[in-house]
């Protein structure tokens, strides 16, 4: 594909785009808005706690009142961050547990597992010893029985 060509298909699809751009409708994108931050705030409520908590002291930091107060919505701020360190400190705890139990469940059934396939190994041993033993005993007492009757013909026939 030329040049040319790269640069026409590309104005193909912008032309495009920007077709689609017209017709939707400003209510419609209104609605796609208001969707799209539901699902946003609904995956993420801490972070938009914190985003509405932030634009609401960047407001009221701008208003004369405001401003007298900085200092006790810092002291505010620092103690929102202290409890927010603390709460994202307990939830990778738990984390970590939940994956140190992960780990112990999968060490155990690893181990389990282990120890059902030797005794699987030593129960077959066990099966095929005791199957050969038993082939050996029948073919000691039909060699000895085919041994006796061939001399009890050869009696038979010699007398």
């Amino acid at each position: 594909m030329t040049t040319d060509a790269k640069r026409d298909a590309l104005r193909e699809k912008i032309e495009a785009g920007e077709k689609r751009h017209e017709e939707r409708s400003l209510q419609e994108a209104a609605m796609e808005a208001a969707n799209n931050a539901g699902e946003f705030v609904k995956k993420h409520p801490l972070a938009t706690v914190g985003a509405a908590i932030g634009v609401g002291l960047l407001i009221g930091a701008m208003t004369k009142p405001g401003r007298r107060l900085t200092k006790r919505g810092s002291a505010l701020a620092a103690l929102a961050l202290d409890t927010l360190i603390d709460y994202s400190l307990v939830a990778m705890d738990k984390a970590s547990d939940v994956a140190r139990e992960g780990q112990d469940r999968l060490e155990d059934f690893g181990d389990h597992l282990g120890d059902t396939a030797k005794s699987a190994k030593r129960e077959a041993t066990h099966l095929i010893g005791t199957a050969s033993d038993r082939t050996r005993s029948v073919s000691r007492t039909a060699s000895r029985k085919a041994s006796r009757a061939a001399r009890d013909l050869k009696s038979r026939i010699a007398s």
